[in-house]
């Protein structure tokens, strides 16, 4: 889909599972449902009569036989902190107190001595901590990364889901251009920024338009967040990236309550610096936009600081001791900053922005009786930004006064109700189900009064200041687009998961269904309907575009285009799986994790009419964990998965339902006081549109391939784990990818009428779309309606009627090493590297470089001409990547911390005319080629700098307060790097007119800052 927005810058049958599940769900099964418990495991010494028991926090309480084999397994059990003891003839004859389990893993306690009355011991004289337990999991095959409450208390973070994922070994920050900067994102193994999913509590929290992010709970209220990068179970789905599943706190049988103060005042805080054009030769015929631009201010970014203030505060505890338990956690973010726009921005001003990001989470625990709890959670968040312009003088470098501007208000408040209810229906049998529902207004408007006669006016450094009279002539609608007030989206989903524990067996299975609905979203011309581009062309001889009968501006080389556009549109979109999946106990040493899961996904447009419906998607999951010396010292672990992606909601809009996007060309002879183009004689033909979207009605059955398959990706991973000593442990393991299947649009359809013709078929006698939705490179067969609305015709497009010489490729390999020393009450610490390569010709649903989010219709594979020289590195590459953070306590009431991240730089990109042809639009996509300055340009051919930051913190509790109350410093980038994180890849804006910011650096690393804070906790 051309990008509108660029600126410059053999295998079992359904049925067959189904009833193998019906099978199993009327007899017995288990499962983590979205990993929010953990299990406790481990070995006693044989004896008859002999039962383990678990007494938990918050009153939950369960007992367990020991087997033959002296083995113990207690699953399916609430986070939280638990005393184990060991029970014959009905008395505790030893115990475990104090024991934190971790989510979606297993904490192995084991009592090694016989146990007797006569070395019983009180609850309370044993307290296990962390580092004496075991530090490596010998029964988990995947891929993750567990960070608790204790930890992030510890760690100078960014107080966000993203941030913690970070720490996860070869986790990637998205591009900020994105949404333009609109999207919090991760990348994890080289997947696009949208290819991930989001939980809490066991529920979907992913952006339920785009999937482009998700919510998190407040910062205080997270007890543990689990991000898994590779081989995770069947029990996951809907990700070939990686998933990010945060457990809230919840209140126990002791009262807890506290509060904390965090302030990053403006006066800690280091200037951005000032961005200059850069100064570059030319090759011959090429000039830039402005000839005097280079080497000059580009933006000034001097005084762009911000403050902001964080209040937070919880009260946990017990309505009924051993029974009902409630937590409440509210935060309240607030920041207050400038921002100045680049001298080449509408308006060029000083924004003077306030961010709000109030959270909210409560949580209710029900321990109806001993074998079923039920779970009531609520989550309030909300993401608010708005802001005032105030003009600034760019030759003066001086402030000129509020602008009457306003910009853009943008405001995305979600809620989401989720219930849980867990059954121990036998202490071998755990049946748990999950119902949830959200609702998320998304709200983006400008509020300055009077905006519906003033066009915006984009690029107006190009007029012509002959009739400017050296101004930039503009008026107060500084927004292009806007969205509908009504935007809205909702979800529904239900989980239903069954553990049966079965001798050596621990089978699991159950259904995961999600419903997502949109309503009028999509985004629309602001102001009249319709806005005004103003361009200039370096030599006015050449046509501006021949492709769309659009000729020379001639003159002096000025031109305009009046460029309308509109996506606004509702639809929903149904996910159903269902997974089985069985632990087996080969042995004492070797686990193996065998596992299925079948997805369907099946997408409505805005008449409910579907255009997408892939079924029996079967993805299989094997893996396997071999404790070496069977006393967890040693892994070796492996596994192989395929994993399948469902098409976001967004993908209807531009897709499967109407939309408008149409170019027409002017030269004019004037310009009015609010920037509008007068005396105006057309260039060309009228209106052109190069994805045909004219507004006109949709066909759902034609707009997508018949036999369209989902994106899937395969992944294997093998790797070790090895304890050195009793307080380090050190790994190492290699993971590949490979995309099998991608999903995008191609534009290109005349070529189907060529096909057609080629068969003896009029192509007028048919109804061809301006794009469909197809699998590139691959033979898809689209369904047309015929021309006399009588039935339909069927038209094969193999990769070579297309043009295409290859399909999709993005492929992913790396080696992560680290070595790890657990907090053991006095230091923790860990270290990571990763090498990796993420090369191809896709980055998958989303396209980066130019931060395009029009999900799975990216402007990739619209044509073939688009798609020559596309190989090479991927947005998400970054070839090695260290990362270590830790925390020591250097005297009882002093403890020190850091987080430190070196990493390659992003690849660039040079996207630019088809210079040295005949026509060099021949498609009408602008600078979009993968040419630059007359030759063939890879993505990844040259990159951005290196990227170092390091964050450093001090923490103070006073023995007086007896540890409960604390004061901190932290501060972020210490060097005060201000490094590119990604640049400006368009390169021109006309053929052989070259935009001057091209190359320059868009979004950058944020200054050095600090943060003050003081916290109570009781």
């Amino acid at each position: 889909m051309n990008y509108l927005h660029r600126t410059r810058r053999a295998s079992l049958r359904p049925t067959t599972l189904a009833v193998a599940l019906a099978v199993v769900l009327g007899t017995s099964m288990s499962v983590h449902a979205q990993s929010t418990t953990g299990d406790i495991a481990g070995q006693v010494d044989t004896a008859a009569g002999k039962t383990v028991s678990v007494v938990g926090s918050t009153g939950v309480t369960r007992e367990v036989a020991v087997d033959a084999q002296g083995r113990y397994r207690i699953g399916n059990l609430p986070l939280g902190a638990y005393t184990v003891n060991v029970l014959q003839d009905g008395h505790v004859v030893d115990s475990r107190a104090n024991v934190q389990i971790k989510v979606g893993g297993s904490t192995d306690v084991s009592f090694n001595q016989p146990a007797s009355a006569a070395n019983a011991q009180a609850l309370d004289s044993v307290t296990v901590v962390a580092n004496s337990l075991p530090p490596i999991d010998a029964t988990a095959v995947d891929s993750r990364t567990v960070v608790t409450a204790a930890t992030l208390a510890r760690l100078p973070l960014g107080r966000n889901a993203e941030a913690i994922a970070l720490l996860a070994p070869g986790a990637v920050a998205g591009s900020g251009n994105l949404g333009n900067g609109r999207y919090r994102t991760v990348s994890f193994g080289g997947s696009g920024a949208s290819e991930n999913a989001y939980y809490i509590n066991g529920y979907s929290t992913s952006d339920p338009y785009r999937n482009l992010g998700g919510v998190g709970l407040p910062y205080g209220a997270i007890d543990q967040q689990e991000v898994y990068t590779g081989g995770y179970s069947s029990k996951y789905g809907r990700s070939d990236g990686g998933v990010i599943s945060q457990v809230g706190k919840r209140g126990t049988n002791e009262w807890h309550f506290g509060a904390q103060v965090l302030w990053e005042p403006k006066f800690a805080a280091a200037s951005p610096g000032n961005i200059y054009y850069k100064n570059r030769s030319l090759p011959e015929g090429y000039g830039f936009e402005d000839p005097n631009a280079p080497g000059t201010l580009y933006r000034n970014r001097e005084d762009n600081k911000k403050w902001t203030t964080t209040y937070s505060a919880y009260v946990g505890g017990p309505l009924i001791k051993d029974k009902l338990f409630f937590f409440v956690a509210a935060e309240a973010e607030k920041s207050e900053g400038a921002s100045t726009n680049s001298v080449e921005a509408n308006p060029v001003a000083t924004n003077h922005y306030t961010y709000n990001l109030p959270k909210y989470y409560a949580k209710l625990d029900w321990n109806i009786n001993d074998s079923n709890i039920l779970e009531l959670t609520g989550i309030h968040s909300t993401d608010e930004q708005r802001g005032t312009y105030v003009g600034y003088d760019y030759d003066t470098r001086s402030s000129t006064g509020p602008t009457g501007a306003n910009a853009d208000t943008s405001k995305l408040d979600s809620k989401y109700a989720i219930a849980k209810y867990t059954s121990y229906i036998t202490e071998d049998l755990t049946l748990s189900a999950t119902y949830g529902k959200s609702w998320t207004d998304d709200y983006l408007h400008n509020p300055t009064p009077g905006l519906g006669e003033q066009p915006y006016i984009d690029r107006p450094y190009n007029q012509d200041p002959a009739l400017a009279g050296g101004n930039q002539l503009t008026n107060l609608n500084s927004s292009a687009t806007s969205q509908d007030p009504g935007a809205n989206s909702k979800t529904r989903g239900l989980r239903v998961d069954l553990d049966w524990h079965i001798g050596d067996h621990q089978i699991a299975g159950g259904i995961d269904n999600m419903h997502y609905q949109g309503h009028n979203v999509g985004t629309s011309t602001s102001g009249p309907g319709y806005y005004w581009r103003y361009g200039v062309a370096a030599d006015p001889t050449l046509p501006i575009s021949p492709s769309g009968g659009v000729g020379a501006p001639g003159g002096d080389g000025y031109y305009v285009s009046r460029r309308i556009f509109s996506s606004v549109t509702s639809m929903s979109l149904d996910q159903r799986a269902q997974y089985l999946e069985d632990r087996w106990q080969v042995s004492d040493k070797v686990l193996l994790s065998i596992g299925v899961r079948n997805d369907r996904f099946k997408n409505f447009n805005d008449q409910g009419r579907s255009y997408v419906n892939n079924a029996a998607q079967w993805a299989p999951r094997l893996g396997a964990a071999w404790d070496v010396f069977g006393d967890s010292s040693l892994k070796i672990y492996g596994n192989f998965g395929r994993y399948f992606l469902a098409l976001p909601n967004n993908v209807a809009v531009r897709g499967a339902s109407p939309s408008t996007l149409t170019y027409e060309y002017f030269d004019y002879t004037g310009i009015d006081n609010l920037g509008r183009p007068t005396g105006l004689t057309p260039i060309g033909k009228g209106p052109i549109s190069p994805d045909g979207e004219y507004g006109q009605p949709i066909d759902p059955v034609s707009v997508s391939a018949r036999d369209l398959r989902s994106q899937y990706q395969d992944e294997g991973i093998i790797g070790f784990d090895k304890t050195l000593g009793a307080n380090w442990v050190t790994g190492a393991k290699i993971t590949v990818r490979k995309l099998r299947t991608a999903i995008d649009d191609v534009c290109d359809t005349g070529r189907i009428g060529d096909k057609l013709a080629s068969e003896g078929i009029d192509p007028d006698s048919v109804s061809i779309p301006g794009c469909v939705i197809f699998n590139p490179g691959f033979t898809n067969t689209f369904s047309l309606a015929n021309a006399n609305g009588i039935g339909r015709t069927d038209v094969q497009m193999s990769a070579a009627d297309w043009g295409f010489d290859e399909k999709a490729k993005r492929r992913y390999y790396a080696l992560d090493l680290y070595l790890d020393h657990p907090f053991d009450g006095k230091w923790q610490g860990r270290i990571d590297y990763t090498f990796s390569r993420s090369y191809g010709n896709t980055e998958g649903q989303t396209k980066s470089d130019i931060g395009q989010t029009d999900i799975s219709k990216t402007q990739d594979w619209d044509s073939a001409l688009l798609m020559d020289n596309a190989n090479g590195l991927l947005a998400n590459d970054r070839t090695h990547q260290f990362k270590a953070y830790g925390a020591y306590q250097i005297a009882p009431e002093w403890m020190v911390s850091g987080n430190l991240r070196l990493a390659s730089g992003s690849p660039k990109s040079c996207l630019g005319y088809l210079d040295g042809a005949e026509d060099p639009d021949p498609i009408g996509y602008m600078s979009s080629y993968h040419n630059c300055n007359g030759v063939p340009s890879h993505p990844g051919d040259t990159r951005n700098p290196w990227i170092k930051q390091l964050d450093l913190a001090l923490t103070y509790r006073p023995a007086a307060f007896d540890g409960k109350l604390a004061f901190g410093l932290s501060v972020f980038n210490v060097t005060n790097e201000l490094k590119p994180l990604n640049s400006f890849s368009t390169y021109e804006a006309s053929p052989q007119t070259v935009f001057n910011n091209y190359d320059l650096g868009q979004y950058y690393q944020t200054p050095r800052y600090a943060r003050l804070t003081a916290t109570y906790d009781f």
